[in-house]
């Protein structure tokens, strides 16, 4: 009896599931692996805003694949050549920032495609060995495209970028969306502008046929999710780290003091 194929974020949305996932920041593989390893459905390298350079990413896909989950990377810009080199180190998808407009979405869905669809050169050298066959017709297969939906502009052009041929899903940077509408870098649930920005950007997914993904946090989650999106990132690494030490600290220091059963190991 054959081993199914392992999911990936395509296979998973086109059978309407919803996934969520972790972000990490910090360049060490094993901590890509404990994120991995917790039960998220994918495990998002940030290259943009981390602390995370190509050579670290390439030993924290490999932890993201043995701890089970899906690799993807938000590369730093929409430049062809940092997306193909991190494809060929073996990305499975790519968020792609700050896409504005229809010409750069469609730059971004051709950097991740081979010719004739698209203008990635061909060299995947960690990606290729662990493909099941043809890592040529797995790309075409399984690589999501994923542009990021931050800014004033996108929203007016969000209909002409959903429409782009290629493009998997998007993904809203709630901290760049509110700046661009006047307000702090954050989640700003409550003010209109931005309950409005993230209620037409589900109902024009919803009528593309585009997956609809969020930088969320664990309480933000089920109130993302009842909004219809179906990608949503629940926390990230020095995030969660920095809350789980500071609550570890925090009792500690309780008059309460604790029952000593719990271990460190």
């Amino acid at each position: 009896m054959s081993t199914p194929p392992p999911p990936t974020l395509r296979s998973q949305w086109g059978a309407g599931e919803t996934t969520l996932g972790l972000w990490s920041s910090s360049p060490c593989s094993i901590t890509a692996e404990t994120l991995s390893r917790a039960g998220a459905d994918y495990v998002c390298i940030d290259l943009q805003h981390g602390l995370v350079d190509y050579q670290a990413s390439v030993g924290m896909i490999q932890g993201i694949l043995l701890g089970g989950s899906i690799p993807i990377a938000r590369v730093p810009w929409n430049e062809p050549g940092i997306i193909g080199k991190v494809l060929d180190g073996g990305a499975q998808g790519i968020i792609v920032p700050m896409v504005n407009t229809v010409t750069e979405c469609e730059s971004a869905v051709r950097a991740t495609r081979y010719p004739p669809e698209g203008g990635r050169s061909f060299g995947p050298s960690a990606a290729a060995p662990r493909a099941a066959g043809s890592y040529f017709d797995a790309a075409r297969a399984e690589v999501a495209v994923i542009p990021m939906i931050e800014t004033a502009e996108a929203l007016g052009n969000i209909d002409e970028i959903l429409a782009v041929p290629g493009v998997d899903a998007i993904y809203v940077g709630p901290a760049d969306l509110s700046i661009s509408l006047g307000l702090p870098p954050g989640n700003n649930d409550g003010a209109p502008e931005f309950d409005a920005a993230l209620d037409r950007i589900v109902a024009a997914c919803a009528a593309a046929g585009v997956v609809p993904g969020i930088h969320s946090t664990g309480s933000l989650t089920p109130r993302r999710l009842a909004a219809g999106f179906r990608m949503v990132t629940v926390t990230a690494d020095l995030v969660a780290m920095r809350a789980g030490i500071a609550a570890e600290l925090a009792k500690a220091r309780s008059a309460e003091g604790g029952t000593g059963t719990d271990a460190l190991y």
